[in-house]
């Protein structure tokens, strides 16, 4: 029988059980805090969130290995404890670190300076190999510690690793449901930190009494940084605005800025692309949004704005659009659907969206859309999280469950990001849309890379349009006016493609990421504001 009792005076399983636990938690509570460190700047495509798993999956797996040696060497519990205390001491050291690296990272990535953002990509992961690797220690050592009989051994790593891994299913929720949304990313890494601490320093403690005192200054130093790093915003507000509010929801960080003109700006995540804008007396931009504005009138004509009757805006964001419709429609009725039920809230709060005749939903898009009963008029679809979107919103599947939500004239509008030379994300959802709907047209929005998508429910002509605004009574809104007058110059050719986006395989990530990369050897690096 071998003991540990000669090298080292034991605590209770109990507590040793508590200590397994802890870091299981915090391992993956550290884990989805990264993912959203790292992805408040890179955002959180596939790419970004298989490069963090894989790399955090390969610390840990060292601390396996290194764990079980070292246990070996030295199976005390004083050891232990003092691992633990480093692991919770680095890991709130991180992202105090981080903090300034992913500032500069912000600013690149909003500049589109491709190296310094991927050199501060790679700095961010490296800075996680000594505080995970620490922590995969944990388990392997507590199994060295509790083993006291060989006879025993498999119920023994069983019972450790069950524990570990119920303290990792806490650890999975806490930070996106509870943690991150009521005190943000860096909080919570040092919420953690401090948890991991504590178990730490009172395990050490049964061990070595008051002399663990001096390990009191850890915290001492980790506070006094806090206070330098975490004073002011992730992410400074663009050149002659000012910062209106900052944020962080479970699903995105969020930023609110106003220039000295009185137009506000909402930015979500990496702040590449403006999701809404607002001002007090001024609703036409001359942007992405306006464009929603002239999809019904590819119809027949004659078509009037009476004729709009309803929308449906999956992608609500502050409610731009809405406000819009609103503005030249009427009270019509529209519903908009966004996930994000923060940014609904600062929606009201900053946008102006308290339209009586809008129903905000917090919902995922496709999910809502299937249980809605009214039939609408227009159907907008603009969920960007640039320079992507969500794949489910862009499959045959996806576009049938829309046509049977739309009128008998009703009109699908869906914006794209492309860049000045590759439309192949264009042409691919142009034809995903050709798919179900018997005509598409596409509007190349000035001065951005966007292209509005719109596909009629109706067989339907590029002529529509011209002969549509021709016929605008006397006293339609100037804004619509200018808005078709702008679409008709504006129109280009749909062009076909060989891939076509479906449940089964919609490729929009690598087909994006294809683009950027090409967008970014191109040279050509004046602003990519795909996600407006």
């Amino acid at each position: 029988m071998t003991t540990v009792s000669a090298v080292s005076k034991p605590t209770s399983n109990t507590y040793l059980y508590l200590a397994v636990f802890t870091g299981g938690l915090c391992t993956l509570g550290i884990e989805l805090s990264a993912l959203r460190l790292v992805g408040s700047v890179f955002g959180t495509s596939n790419l970004v969130w298989a490069n963090i798993i894989g790399l955090i999956l390969l610390y840990l797996t060292l601390g396996y290995f290194i764990g079980g040696r070292w246990a070996d060497r030295s199976p005390r519990f004083s050891t232990f404890y003092q691992l633990i205390i480093w692991g919770a001491f680095i890991n709130a050291f991180v992202p105090l670190i981080a903090r300034p690296v992913i500032t500069a990272a912000a600013n690149a990535v909003f500049g589109v300076e491709a190296a310094l953002a991927l050199g501060s990509f790679v700095a961010i992961l490296i800075l996680f190999a000594v505080p995970i690797t620490l922590l995969g220690c944990v388990s392997p050592f507590a199994i060295r510690l509790a083993f006291s009989d060989a006879q025993k051994s498999g119920s023994v790593a069983g019972r450790i690793y069950a524990i570990s891994t119920l303290g990792s299913l806490v650890g999975t929720f806490a930070p996106n449901l509870l943690l991150i949304p009521a005190i943000g990313t860096f909080r919570t890494f040092l919420l953690f930190a401090a948890l991991l601490y504590i178990v730490g320093f009172f395990g050490l403690w049964t061990q070595q009494g008051p002399k663990t005192l001096r390990w009191l200054w850890m915290p001492a130093l980790i506070a006094l940084l806090a206070a330098w790093a975490l004073n002011g915003p992730l992410r400074a507000a663009a050149a002659n605005t000012t910062l209106v509010y900052e944020g962080e929801s479970p699903y995105n960080y969020i930023q609110v800025q106003e220039d000295a003109r009185g137009f506000r700006y909402l930015y979500l995540n990496e702040g590449q692309g403006i999701h809404s804008q607002w001002h007090p007396t001024q609703v036409e931009f001359q942007r992405t949004w306006d464009f929603f504005l002239s999809a019904p009138y590819f119809n027949a004509p004659p078509f009037v704005p009476a004729d709009v009757e309803s929308l449906l805006i999956i992608g609500l964001a502050g409610g731009t659009i809405a406000r819009q419709y609103t503005h030249v429609y009427g009270g019509i009725p529209i519903d908009g659907v966004e996930i994000d039920p923060q940014i609904i809230d600062v929606g009201r709060r900053y946008f102006g969206m308290d339209m009586p005749n809008l129903t905000a939903y917090a919902q995922d898009g496709r999910y809502m859309l299937n249980h809605l009963e009214r039939r609408y008029t227009v159907i907008g679809i603009d969920a960007y999280r640039p320079p992507y979107i969500p794949w489910h919103l862009t499959t045959v599947e996806f576009f049938q469950e829309v046509r049977a939500r739309l009128a008998d004239n009703g009109v699908a509008v869906i914006n794209v990001g492309r860049t000045n030379t590759d439309r192949r994300l264009v042409d691919a959802l142009a034809t995903t849309l050709l798919q179900v709907f018997p005509s598409v047209h596409a509007i190349d929005v000035p001065r951005a890379f966007n292209t509005i998508l719109i596909a009629t429910a109706q067989p339907t002509t590029d002529a529509n349009l011209a002969q549509n605004l021709a016929l605008l009574p006397t006293d339609t809104s100037p804004m619509l006016f200018d808005v078709l007058t702008l679409t008709t110059a504006h129109l280009v050719p749909v062009s076909p493609s060989d891939l076509i986006f479906t449940d089964d395989h919609a490729p929009v990530e690598t087909l994006v990421d294809s683009l950027v990369l090409n967008f970014l050897l191109s040279g050509d690096l004046d602003t990519l504001a795909v996600g407006e």
